[in-house]
């Protein structure tokens, strides 16, 4: 989305996890590999993953045109295996909210453990309680920047904190002057801070420490994006 302030996510990491300190980073949802870019720019030796062909093959196509040598693997985060030792492993722009079942997010929690050496660390965020039964549901929204249009619907499902989105893009060609039309579904669902600590807690995390809204300060009741760190 064109509104997510990428180097932001950056900075947070690089702020408790330097790459002089911390080279090996893994990208877990990394989609069309933007994060993925700005982190091996940023000093980190990044692998990145993703559940979908076509994001990876957008990701692949946008590190070559940086000249950069970054690889990408097709993986569900709760699939997550192959990768031993990692310094880093981020999760980022609520990504685990795709996550429906508890039981998902347990074993995705379990599996990055084993994935990070001893002192490594775990970044993730995600749409907080309030954000998902209260600001989504005032939509629709829009965005136009000339280039992108969007209209953004979204509705509540049946699973409690847990909703459907539903976009459709307006993307100009340069060559054509014209508008192409893309539509998007999207299934979320977010689940108590508290419930996120525990289970960490239980995969064997040491520490978890808990902020919201890009700031360093504790989640409220109105906080929307809830970031989340934990130390093995």
């Amino acid at each position: 989305m064109q509104d997510i302030p990428y180097e932001k996510y950056v900075e947070w990491v690089a702020m408790f996890a330097p790459s002089s300190k911390y080279p090996a980073l893994l990208d877990v949802g990394c989609g069309t590999g933007t994060l993925s870019i700005l982190f091996q720019q940023a000093g980190y030796k990044v692998s990145g993953i993703d559940l979908s062909d076509s994001m990876l093959a957008v990701a692949q196509q946008r590190a070559q045109e940086a000249g950069l040598a970054i690889p990408f693997y097709q993986m569900s985060m709760e699939e997550l295996e192959g990768f031993s030792d990692i310094d880093v492993i981020v999760i980022p722009i609520d990504s685990i909210n795709y996550l429906q079942e508890e039981h998902q997010v347990k074993e995705t929690f379990k599996r990055i453990f084993a994935s990070l050496r001893p002192g490594g660390q775990l970044f993730f965020d995600i749409h907080s309680i309030y954000k998902m039964n209260e600001i989504f549901l005032e939509s629709p929204f829009t965005y136009d920047d000339g280039e992108i249009v969007y209209i953004w619907y979204t509705e509540k499902r049946e699973a409690p904190h847990s909703v459907q989105h539903d976009i459709t893009f307006f993307v100009l060609d340069d060559s054509t002057g014209l508008y192409e039309r893309f539509d998007e579904q999207h299934v979320q669902r977010t689940f108590p801070v508290e419930m996120y600590e525990a289970w960490l807690k239980e995969a064997g995390f040491d520490e978890v420490f808990i902020t919201a809204d890009w700031e360093n300060k504790a989640p409220c009741e109105t906080s929307e994006r809830i970031f989340i760190r934990a130390v093995k």
